[in-house]
């Protein structure tokens, strides 16, 4: 791959097109803009980051990760971007220079096909159809459709959400551009070629992706059916750092928040990715600005963690430039970065593991979560299978005009419960679950 083909401003849908323009933004600016003003990102402010929405402490949604995830992409961005065109100024008057708004957009994006209650609305929606009354439906639909349905994934919803061709939406959904698009694609391959339930893109987009691809110099390593595969985008790697850094230390500060973890517990981990004489320096950096309050200290403790990976990540990326670009690099950055930072990456990893994942309150919305989701699609499935029914009638009345939920074609209204379900916040699934159920009743 090179960089020059890599950056492009092309967009989906409208490559034919000339666009008229009324200011000076760039069109990375518009993806950014556009996204933010959109009806799929306002929704994750009410859904499920890791812990309950709810209560007294605030934590994090959806939202105000992929906000923080963004801000630290434009950081990854801009800092690959001044070093490829310090080493090549050919460079300083292409598009490399935009490299940080493409990531941060990307950024924005990569939580967009998330359903409702995180992981456990993905199992919902995976297991309706491997163990719930959907396994009937295997017979009727093709092979490379059923892996979708039962490998369902936020990140290959999210490449739907932005490209894909709603009843209603212009060709090329959100029209991104194409480096945009591509950088939010973590696993480039379709689920059927998927070893776990992880792949980038829905058969239904499969065409789309392959366009993008083409335009950016995208190799594709494996052409075998069933085996599909392609390089890795370059941007991917630092959207990914990007969520790797955000989450992982977001999280700590938010179980610190909780009483999960004890002052001391999340002050040990954070400083433990320096050594000591940088130990020494933010201690005494503490005591010159008399930062006494405990919350403050960790905000600033995560400040410094934060940075320093973005740092070791920028580095790692910059050494294995010429494998990321062939292709052959392995791993994620997070997994490539100097010793001490890596081993207390891992170290953070596993206390999340042990004491935030597995905490009660956690466990408590992925169970309630997995019970909402599971009766939503079962619900749905029986409308769309029986829509002569009065009670279907009123079940498919609730649906988006966007969504073809009345199609010909089993597999298209499949995908329409689908994209029902997985748009929906953690309340408004709550909402649904509770009129349909007859549990509450709309206040007249």
């Amino acid at each position: 791959m090179n960089w020059q083909q890599l950056i492009s401003n092309r967009r989906l849908g409208q490559e034919h097109k000339h666009l008229e323009r009324h200011d000076d933004r760039t069109e990375f600016k518009r993806d950014y803009d556009r996204l933010i003003f959109s009806a799929p990102f306002r929704r994750l402010q009410n859904k499920t980051q890791v812990f309950p929405l709810p209560g007294s402490v605030f934590v994090h949604n959806r939202l105000t990760h992929s906000l923080e995830v963004a801000s630290v992409g434009m950081s990854l961005g801009n800092d690959i971007a001044r070093a490829l065109c310090s080493k090549n100024h050919d460079f300083i008057d292409t598009l490399l220079p935009e490299i940080g708004q493409i990531v941060a957009t990307a950024c924005l994006a990569h939580d967009l096909g998330n359903p409702p209650f995180g992981h456990s609305g993905e199992k919902a929606i995976q297991t309706f159809f491997t163990e719930g009354k959907g396994l009937y439906l295997k017979e009727r639909v093709s092979p490379e459709f059923w892996c979708d349905i039962t490998k369902f994934d936020g990140n290959a919803n999210a490449f739907r959400l932005l490209a894909h061709s709603f009843k209603g939406r212009r060709q090329g959904g959100f029209a991104m551009t194409y480096s945009t698009l591509a950088s939010i694609v973590k696993y480039p391959f379709p689920s059927i070629a998927a070893p776990k339930a992880k792949f980038g893109f829905f058969v239904s987009e499969r065409e789309l992706y392959e366009a993008v691809a083409k335009e950016l110099g995208i190799p594709q390593l494996d052409a075998t059916p069933g085996h599909e595969r392609w390089a890795r985008y370059p941007l991917v790697y630092l959207v990914e750092a990007a969520d790797d850094i955000c989450y992982e230390i977001m999280d700590l500060e938010d179980a610190f928040k909780l009483k999960i973890l004890s002052f001391e517990e999340a002050t040990t981990l954070m400083l433990d990715f320096f050594d000591e004489t940088e130990q020494n320096r933010i201690r005494s950096r503490i005591s010159d600005e008399q930062l006494t309050d405990v919350n403050e200290k960790v905000q600033y403790l995560r400040a410094c963690v934060i940075g320093k990976l973005e740092n070791e990540c920028v580095k790692t990326f910059l050494e294995h430039e010429e494998e990321i670009l062939e292709g052959t690099f392995q791993g994620s950055l997070i997994q490539n970065i100097s010793e001490r930072q890596r081993d207390a990456y891992v170290a953070c990893t596993k206390v999340s593991v042990e004491r935030i994942y597995k905490s009660r309150p956690v466990l408590d919305v992925e169970l309630s979560g997995y019970r909402i989701m599971a009766t939503l699609m079962e619900l749905m499935v029986e409308a769309i299978e029986h829509p002569e029914r009065y009670y279907s009638q009123q079940l498919i009345g609730r649906v988006s005009s966007q969504y073809d939920i009345s199609s010909d074609d089993l597999e298209t209204r499949l995908m329409a419960v689908v994209d029902y379900i997985s748009g929906m916040t953690d309340v408004y699934a709550l909402d649904v679950y509770q009129k349909i159920c007859g549990i509450s009743l709309p206040i007249i």
